[in-house]
């Protein structure tokens, strides 16, 4: 208001406010405008957290750096910030120890699928995916507390170790539809008037994947055409319904009276009379006495149209049973809670793992029949000690190694070369094993520092993966020392250029070594040689020359300047007057070469020298020569003469004698008098038994050709040395952990008849002695008697008589036709009590504790009928012999009356012998022990050793090497070796190479692409198959594995090669510490790298080859039975389900047997009985099976397809995954038409697989029939299926035109667009489509009106029509006019007849002087009569 009054206030007004309410709106302005200013310019900054600092556990404290920054980045005081934003400098942190590393670990998922990677726009439509997409998937990653197995924060783990990636990227193949087989034919129709169904199913070849089409149906059904019904029945089918069975209930106690009555029996030859019904009816019964019912279910005879009918028009056979004998349903009874016991905790972990206290419940009564189980018997919660903070740290332990032991080359893993000729010990991949144990550690409050208690634990105590006990290892095989070849002969100098006494020098030359020796006893050669030489030189001139510098212009004869500087003989240069006079002057005359002159080129390299010393009969030489390149041209200067064109020179003038030192090995490090004196005074490192050495060897002087010599013949500058300190080994004790605590006696009760229980202890050789050092005690393990140990109760079961067989009441069975006799299937109970070891009786609970499972209470009884066939049990099986293909049999025989009936006699349905084949003993072998020397058959009678001897023996050449085998039998047992093998050995050839000249062989064949999958190199090699000996010729250049290689790139299909296992080996057992040699153990396997190419299936390629991550398990553990140990045998066969009547739900079962397998005597398994394996498996599962037998008018599900063949998910052609896809479906069969709208749910299963192809899928199409095709999907592999091809590369199946062909004589072409039939040509509109069909012009009616009729009728095939169409003669376009190429034709025939009248008439003005005119010429008229085929 102030200020609008100000503006419509009077002058003077203004003046004395207005003024100063202005300057006051402009003060607050600029204040607010600098408070702005001031929080926008102003802004924190952090820096990073730093490292969490303080005590071990949750006490640390990590701190950052914070100040306050300009907004143009320079630091400023913290006053300038506003400090209600300031972040926070400390934070509380879990400080992290080193010995919390075996208290937390990274915990990693699998790989999620792999997930389209969103763009901008959304998800990739699958529309316009041609081959794959980007995608990426992800894995949590959680960092865990051992323990509990809590999640704690990232950054603990992190110390000990990086975060593994949490994402990565991968790629999604396009989707893919599910693909399913071509139908099966129809099934068969029933018989009769009613109506039926037939149907057809196919089967699931490959899965949807990636967002595919789901399965189609794979069942289809179709009425059966059924004949005309008699009168009054035709409108109606009748189709049989199965009712669900009943409540189990007792009988009324009417039927009580039916308990004792008897019945004949049908199987026995006597005319006694059996008892059978009721007995179990009782109106009281006492509790856990088992109670057997019946239950019944209802069959309905229903019509068409949904009213019952008469139960007569429904019969089948054999008719679902209506009733069955069942057992009354028991719940379980348990006691009530026990009081909660203590809590576990009785040490202090901090906040990582609480305390547990629980409570058990015992068993009054077991459930019976479909009674609710047994709930669980024992419960436990967390507890915590509540108050006692200062209790004793929990004891922590942690896994502990010994040494790893030497490394020892295993007979699997052995890569012996067979070509070598020398008796070695094996080399090449082993393996070496050391001992892992589970030690207790302990933490001292307040200081967490480890101490070590190395007395071994049990290992159940270490948590975690316990370290590997054993690994691969390499030994390296014995090579011998390679040298190079000699260096030239150096300048002769003497011994020493500061005392130059006499005129004797030496020249020497060098080699070097290439490759060291391993393995060998035998060190390198000497590497230098010697020779006396006159007038040794100490100093030389080097002379070099300068440019030549022309006398006259710029060619011609010149002088060159040489610059000379002495040196020593080690290339030093020294002072000139050490060296003699100048050799050369300073300025010599040169010529450079005029462009007139003759041109000559340089001189050749010299020759090689024709000796490689110098004797008295003979002297090296060597030359070089030169040619004329150009002649010269007038004026030049001339060429030489031929005998300038070479030269000679004498060369290697050295003697053929030459010298050299050779030594002896070293010997032994030893003690010396001087050098103990000062170890002792230096102290090394505190021990007395390690410090400096001595070695000694001899030198010699030696002559190439005679041997030793006096020294004064070698130089003494190049002496090797006699003497070198070494170091002394330093003593090892062995080093062994203290015996560990004696193994638990076991505090439960054992039977009275057990063995006498022992309890052991052992230790662990950590460290072996070495260098002399105290030894090894021989007693690791030891072993006593238990004392005191309390004997268990014994309580068993007591199993009475079977009852007799309880089928259901007559009173329910009277109302079914074909049932009134009393037998087939019923139940039988018996009772089961508990007795003590004095044969009281006792609670059922002591004996479900102490005696095992309850045997059954209730088994299935059959009473036969009068028509039954019976039979004597199945005999035992008859021998078997040692041969595989034999076989055994087992026989039973018909009883009473059935051995009269005929139907019994049909050994199809009811077999008396049933056949098997035995059991094969199979054999496998394994080398044992290495190879032998190379033998070569010689002269004598005996083999020999190919060894170099004097005489006329044989040394070399081709020969045999043999190797011991060990054969084992199934069970892993060591046999005869003649079970494997005649000879008891395997023999491979070999090669003593005969002094020859190098020989290479031939080129190998290419090796496989050295990529698995993708671009690669594949080689190709020579290799030494013969060194050079005694002067032979040498070898060319190699590398140092004596090969050549050859290279050239190629490309590999994916997943043709694949990983192939061999056999386990036997188990071995670590001996040390098990004197039983039973229990755990290791066993190693080699494993091969194959192709799997159809030209190269099953070739053994290297390794590279394959995928290393896939490659199978070298080694495992494995165990052997100790003696006397009881063992479960495999699962037996699932029994069928129940067929016959029973129809519905049923159970089929399988048993166990308990066996006792002794591994050090018993080859095969002995039944003992089950009380010695101790309880059965606690879920039914495992010994029952659910099963559904279909009733009449049910829908039901197909058995199992076969799984289909094993496919790859593919992109252009390689594959994307490593493994494949099988599948197999189910498809529901419905039995009645009423019922076909209920039915659904067919099933699909997929399982991976190895070995699998890629397949593609083109559509292929048949030949055109008036305007259809018929277009199918197909496999590569030529298998018709319904799905897998894109459904966007469709052909075409019917051609259509658009807009439809509705002139008149028009039809639609191959080509999709309108024509006129033949005798009618097309009229085209200005748009390109047809406007109407006109009748070709100069047809006779007769003619025109048959085409038209056969136009209209058209008998004539559209598509060979259009396809003459095109390129038959047509003179006359769409408007009827001729066309030009008419005209054309007709001109140029006019002109071709004037020029052949033209020609005849000179010809004949010739030869005829006086001719008469010639005769008129019929004029040629073009005729058409309207046909093409003209």
């Amino acid at each position: 208001m102030l200020l609008q009054q100000n503006w419509v206030s009077p002058h003077w007004a203004w003046q004395s406010l207005g003024k100063s309410f202005l300057l006051f709106v402009f003060l607050m302005l600029q204040t607010a405008d600098l408070e702005a200013r001031r929080g926008h310019q102003f802004v924190w900054k952090t820096g990073h957290w730093g490292r969490c600092i303080g005590d071990c556990g949750s006490g640390g404290v990590r701190s950052r750096a914070v100040w306050c920054t300009h907004a143009e980045g320079w630091t400023t005081y913290h006053a300038n910030c506003d400090q209600k934003d300031k972040p926070e400098s400390q934070r509380r942190c879990f400080k992290v120890c080193d010995w919390h590393l075996e208290l937390f670990e990274w915990e990693v998922s699998g790989w999620d699928r792999c997930g389209l990677v969103p763009f901008a726009g959304g998800e990739v439509e699958a529309g316009a995916c041609i081959t794959a997409q980007h995608g990426l998937q992800r894995r949590s990653i959680r960092c865990l507390q051992k323990l509990n197995r809590t999640v704690v924060a990232n950054e603990i783990c992190e110390y000990f170790s990086p975060q593994p990636p949490a994402e990565q990227a991968c790629l999604v193949p396009c989707p893919r539809d599910c693909v399913v087989s071509e139908f099966s034919g129809w099934s068969e129709c029933g018989t009769g008037c009613a109506k039926s169904l037939q149907h057809r199913t196919r089967a699931v070849i490959a899965p949807p994947l990636y967002g595919g089409a789901p399965c189609p149906n794979l069942t289809e059904s179709r009425a059966c055409i059924a004949p005309a019904c008699p009168l009054g029945e035709e409108e109606h089918s009748y189709s049989l319904r199965v009712g669900s069975w009943g409540e189990c209930r007792l009988p009324h106690p009417k039927d009580a009276d039916l308990a004792g009555r008897t019945m004949p029996d049908f199987g026995s030859d006597s005319g006694e009379q059996s008892t059978s019904g009721l007995l179990g009816y009782k109106p009281h019964h006492r509790p856990g006495e088992v109670e057997i019912g019946y239950q019944t279910r209802q069959i309905r005879c229903v019509r068409s149209d949904g009213k019952n009918a008469v139960l007569s028009l429904c019969v089948q056979d054999p008719v679902p049973l209506t009733f069955k004998s069942c057992v009354i349903a028991k719940d379980c009874e348990t006691s009530e809670w026990s009081a909660w016991s203590a809590c576990s905790q009785t040490c202090g972990w901090g906040d990582l793992a609480p305390g547990f206290r629980s409570r058990r419940r015992s068993v009054w009564s077991v459930a019976v029949g479909a009674g609710k189980q047994c709930p669980e018997l024992e419960e436990r919660e967390v507890c915590s000690m509540g108050g006692k903070e200062l209790l004793q740290p929990c004891p922590r332990f942690a896994w502990r190694t010994s040494e790893w032991k030497a490394c020892q080359a295993s007979l699997l893993l052995d890569q012996q070369d067979p070509h070598h000729h020398k008796h070695v010990s094996l080399c090449g991949g082993g393996t070496q094993t050391r001992e892992v144990y589970c030690v207790q550690i302990t933490v001292e409050l307040g200081r967490h520092r480890l101490k070590e208690v190395t007395r071994p634990v049990d290992g159940k105590l270490c948590l975690g993966p316990a370290p590997s006990a054993s690994q691969l290892c390499n030994l390296p095989c014995p090579s011998a020392c390679v040298v190079s070849a000699w260096s030239a002969w150096g300048p002769c100098l003497p011994e020493s250029c500061q005392d130059r006494q006499g005129r004797r020098g030496f020249r020497m030359r060098q080699r070097q070594v290439i490759v060291d020796p391993v393995g060998t006893l035998a060190g390198c050669p000497h590497l230098i040689e010697s020779i006396l030489c006159e007038d040794p030189v100490c100093y030389e001139w080097i002379v070099s020359e300068g440019i030549c510098v022309a006398d006259h212009g710029k060619c011609g004869p010149g002088s060159r300047m040489l610059k000379a500087v002495c040196k020593n003989k080690k290339g030093e240069e020294v002072p000139h007057h050490l060296c003699s006079e100048l050799p050369r002057p300073e300025v010599v005359a040169c010529e450079i070469p005029c462009a007139t002159d003759c041109v000559i080129s340089e001189w050749s390299p010299w020759s090689p020298c024709s000796h490689s010393c110098s004797s008295k009969n003979a002297e090296g030489s060597q030359s070089r020569s030169r040619s004329i390149l150009a002649l010269p041209a007038e004026g030049g200067r001339a060429c030489p003469p031929d005998r300038a064109l070479q030269e000679h020179r004498a060369c290697n003038g050295h003697p053929c004698v030459h010298f050299f030192w050779e030594t002896s090995p070293w010997s032994p490090c030893s003690k010396d008098a001087l050098v103990t004196a000062l170890n002792a005074t230096i102290n090394w490192s505190g021990e007395a038994a390690c410090g400096v050495g001595i070695q000694t060897r001899k030198v010699f002087c030696m002559k190439s050709s005679s041997g030793q010599v006096t020294p004064k013949r070698c130089p003494e500058s190049i002496r090797p040395e006699t003497m070198r300190p070494c170091l002394l080994l330093c003593k090892k004790d062995c080093l062994v952990t203290p015996f560990s605590e004696w193994t638990r006696c076991p505090t439960a009760c054992q039977p009275g008849n057990a063995t006498a229980v022992k309890q052991s202890r052992y230790r662990i050789i950590v460290q072996d002695a070495a260098n002399g050092g105290q030894a090894c005690p021989d007693t690791l393990y030891e072993e006593r008697e238990c004392e005191d140990i309390p004997i268990c109760p014994a309580y068993r079961w007591r199993t009475h008589r079977w009852s007799h067989c309880v089928l259901v009441p007559d009173s329910v069975r009277q109302g079914v036709p074909g049932h009134s006799e009393a037998c087939g299937h019923g139940l039988q109970s018996r009772a089961v009590t508990c007795l003590s070891e004095h044969n009281d009786s006792a609670n059922v609970s002591d004996c479900m504790r102490w005696a095992g499972a309850m045997p059954a209470l209730v088994q299935e009884c059959l009473v036969p009928c009068k028509d039954d066939c019976t039979f004597t049990p199945w005999s035992k099986f008859t021998a078997c012999s040692f041969d595989c293909e034999s076989t055994r049999s087992r026989r039973r025989s018909l009883t009473g009356r059935s051995r009269k009936r005929d139907k019994c006699q049909n050994t199809e349905v009811y077999p008396q012998v049933e056949t098997e084949l035995c059991p094969c003993e199979v054999f496998t072998s394994q080398p044992h022990g290495n190879w032998s020397d190379c033998i070569i058959g010689g002269g004598t009678s005996e083999p020999r050793l190919g060894t170099r001897s004097h005489g006329d023996t044989k040394e070399c050449g081709e020969g045999v090497r043999l190797r011991a085998i060990a054969c084992y039998d199934t069970t892993g047992r060591l046999v005869e070796p003649s079970r494997c093998s005649s000879s008891g050995y395997i023999e491979e050839s070999c090669t003593i190479p005969c002094p020859f000249d190098c020989k290479l062989s031939d080129w190998s064949s290419w090796s496989p692409c050295s990529s698995s999958c993708g671009p690669g190199v594949k080689v190709r090699s020579k290799w030494l198959k013969e060194k050079p000996y005694n002067g032979g010729r040498p070898c060319p250049k190699l590398d140092l594995k004596n090969q050549v290689y050859e290279a050239v790139p190629c490309y590999a299909e994916c997943n043709q090669y694949s990983w192939v296992v061999e056999p386990w080996s036997p188990c071995k057992i670590n001996s040390e510490q098990n004197s039983l040699h039973c229990g755990e153990g290791i066993q190693t396997r080699k494993v091969r790298c194959v192709s799997t190419a159809e030209d190269h299936g099953g070739e053994t390629v290297p390794n590279t080859l394959c995928d290393q991550a896939e490659i199978p398990a070298l080694m495992q553990k494995c165990s052997l039975y100790c003696p006397s140990e009881c063992a479960v045998s495999d699962w037996g066969q699932w029994s069928t389900c129940p067929q016959g009547g029973q129809c519905g739900d049923g159970l089929q079962v399988r048993n166990l047997t308990c066996v006792v397998h002794d591994a050090s005597v018993s080859v095969t398994s002995k039944p003992v009985e089950n009380a010695l394996c101790g309880e059965l498996p606690s879920k039914e599962s495992v010994l029952q099976l659910p099963c559904s037998v279909p009733c009449p008018g049910d829908c039901h599900l197909t058995e199992w397809s076969e799984w289909s063949s094993c496919e790859l998910t593919c992109i252009n052609g390689r594959s994307f995954e490593t493994t494949g896809r099988q599948s197999r479906s189910r498809a529901f069969i419905s039995q009645s038409p009423e019922n076909q709208e209920s039915c659904s749910g067919q099933v699909m299963e997929t399982r991976p697989c190895s070995g699998g192809k890629c397949y593609d899928y083109l559509w292929k199409t048949s030949l055109w029939r008036d305007n259809v095709r018929t277009v199918w999907c197909q496999r590569s592999d030529g298998i018709n299926v319904t799905g897998g091809c894109a459904l966007r590369t469709k052909p075409a199946e019917v051609w259509h035109c658009s807009p439809a062909c509705r002139k008149p004589f028009s039809y639609c072409t191959q080509r999709g667009v309108c024509g006129c039939e033949r005798g009618y040509t097309e009229i085209m509109r200005s748009d390109g489509f047809l406007d109407y069909c006109v009748k070709v012009p100069g047809l006779e009616d007769k003619k025109a009106d048959v085409k038209t009729i056969a136009g209209k009728n058209k008998p004539v095939n559209s598509k060979m029509h259009d396809i003459f169409k095109g390129w038959s003669i047509q003179p006359f376009n769409p408007d009827g006019k001729l066309k030009m190429w008419v005209y054309g034709v007709s001109a140029g025939g006019f002109l071709i007849i004037v020029f052949l009248i033209f020609t005849s008439y000179l010809m004949c003005k010739k030869t005829k002087q006086h001719q008469s005119t010639p005769p008129q010429q019929k004029p040629l008229t073009l005729a058409y009569d309207g046909d093409i085929d003209m």
